[in-house]
């Protein structure tokens, strides 16, 4: 009986540790992972025209852009390493910041730099981790889409050719200064029962007219009047006045019409925005550059000139062309 008492007396005293699955071990590890994920540094992105030199970067925080630190000491690695402050296309200023000369395609991806500083002379080293992700982007190619209807000759005429070979070096000389090109996208001859009358013969036309690369142009140009969209808005209202100009000189004709000649409120217009292959626009995930061709992110790609950047999860490279 009083080793039965005692028995009892020990096992009540007893207590069982903690399996290591319990739930208290649980929530140790969830805070401590709680713990890491607040310290984590989160990324800015930072947006660069391609081709040209990019902002200064900062390896510093805005808190501390405005402090005193001894001895700070910077270094930047990027998707191939190392910078260093001698390299030709990245370079890192003595207050480390990161510029870029000449940003490439290539250039892009993830930036972090390591500071390392003194907040008072007395006080030990500190450590600090800022990281970025560095997109190239690149204006939308923008293009105006044109139609027209001419009055033509019967549809099998070569007369219809020749026209449509001069029309285009009008079209072409026109907005040659502009740096600007003209291109026939589609041409038709159809036959139109007219209201109230017979039959005629009509020639349809479809052309566009683009910006080229203002360094490839015949006459290259690097003043802020040269941007894409000034140009095309120039060689818009170049095209709409010799339109206008045709039905003019028409009015004005007092011998019969010609064969062909152009039909009066047919010429119409359509703006068009295509990125070009490897970028694309996104405005959620690049809310601060809504309107930009932004370099394809690993994990998407553009195949062609339209406007977004489509899944790709075997894609892992920035400005992906192809999903393989």
């Amino acid at each position: 009986m009083e080793a039965s008492a005692l028995g009892r007396r020990r096992r009540r005293g007893w207590r069982r540790a903690p399996a290591a699955g319990s739930p208290l071990t649980r929530a140790a590890v969830v805070l401590l992972l709680s713990a890491f994920v607040a310290r984590a540094t989160p990324s800015v992105k930072v947006y660069v025209m391609l081709h040209q030199k990019s902002p200064h970067v900062l390896c510093v925080t805005p808190r501390l852009r405005n402090s005193e630190m001894i001895d700070p000491s910077f270094q930047w690695h990027g998707p191939r390493g190392k910078i260093i402050s001698e390299n030709s296309t990245a370079q890192v200023t003595s207050t480390g910041s990161l510029i870029f000369q000449n940003f490439e395609e290539g250039m892009s991806g993830v930036y972090t730099c390591f500071l390392e500083y003194k907040p008072t002379v007395e006080e030990i080293v500190k450590n600090l981790q800022l990281k970025y992700v560095i997109y190239a982007y690149r204006e939308p190619h923008y293009y105006y889409q044109f139609t027209a209807r001419y009055h033509a000759a019967p549809c099998n005429s070569i007369y219809n050719i020749s026209f449509e070979k001069k029309l285009l070096q009008i079209l072409s000389k026109l907005v040659l200064d502009l740096s600007c090109e003209v291109s026939l996208l589609k041409s038709e001859c159809h036959r139109v029962k007219m209201q109230r009358a017979g039959l005629q013969n009509e020639l349809f036309f479809t052309f566009s007219v683009s910006s080229l690369d203002t360094e490839k142009g015949p006459k290259p140009c690097t003043d802020h009047s040269c941007e894409s969209s000034k140009r095309l808005s120039k060689a818009k209202n170049l095209i709409e006045r010799f339109f206008n100009q045709q039905i003019e000189v028409l009015g004005r004709r007092a011998e019969p019409l010609p064969e062909i000649y152009y039909i009066e409120g047919t010429l119409q217009m359509v703006w068009i925005n295509r990125c070009f292959p490897g970028y694309g626009m996104n405005t959620l995930k690049h809310p601060k550059c809504p309107e930009c061709c932004v370099i394809c992110s690993p994990g998407s790609y553009n195949p062609r000139d339209g406007t977004h950047c489509l899944q790709c999860n075997s894609s892992l490279a920035f400005g992906a062309k192809a999903c393989v």
